[in-house]
């Protein structure tokens, strides 16, 4: 399992596997974001399984599935809802963990400025300068 630490209470990674959520849970983490739609690569775990798995580690599961580059703004609050909620430490993962990464940025939850937040990103191993127009200041 490949994790990218974000902050102390924040990681990404690429796809997980059922097998994943144990070490997640023994790590500290409680809570998982999965943010990939359902059937977007053959083999991929659905995410009924994940929430399954995750649920039998004592994990807390989210679904917030986003694709195409598209990230609207129902998904974003729903992303800093989770956030904001969570007991501690939250992973997010889709299928190389930018997705996770991105939505963490915009959604803002830690009030940082776009440099912040693109530095932080930069950091965890993911180009996110792309974005700083819709990042904001």
């Amino acid at each position: 399992m490949k994790l990218a630490q974000v902050s102390d209470t924040f990681a990404v990674s690429p796809q997980l596997e059922s097998d994943d959520l144990l070490e997640l849970a023994d790590a500290g983490f409680d809570t998982v974001i999965c943010n990939r739609p359902d059937g977007e690569e053959p083999g991929q775990p659905t995410a009924a399984s994940m929430r399954e798995a995750a649920e039998a580690a004592g994990l807390v599961f989210h679904h917030i599935p986003v694709s195409g580059g598209e990230f609207p703004e129902v998904a974003i609050r729903a992303f800093a809802k989770v956030r904001e909620e969570a007991g501690s430490k939250v992973l997010a993962y889709c299928r190389t963990g930018t997705r996770s990464i991105t939505l963490d940025a915009l959604a803002n939850i830690d009030n940082e400025t776009a440099g912040e937040r693109i530095e932080r990103a930069e950091r965890a191993g993911y180009d996110l300068s792309g974005l700083r127009d819709r990042l904001g200041e």
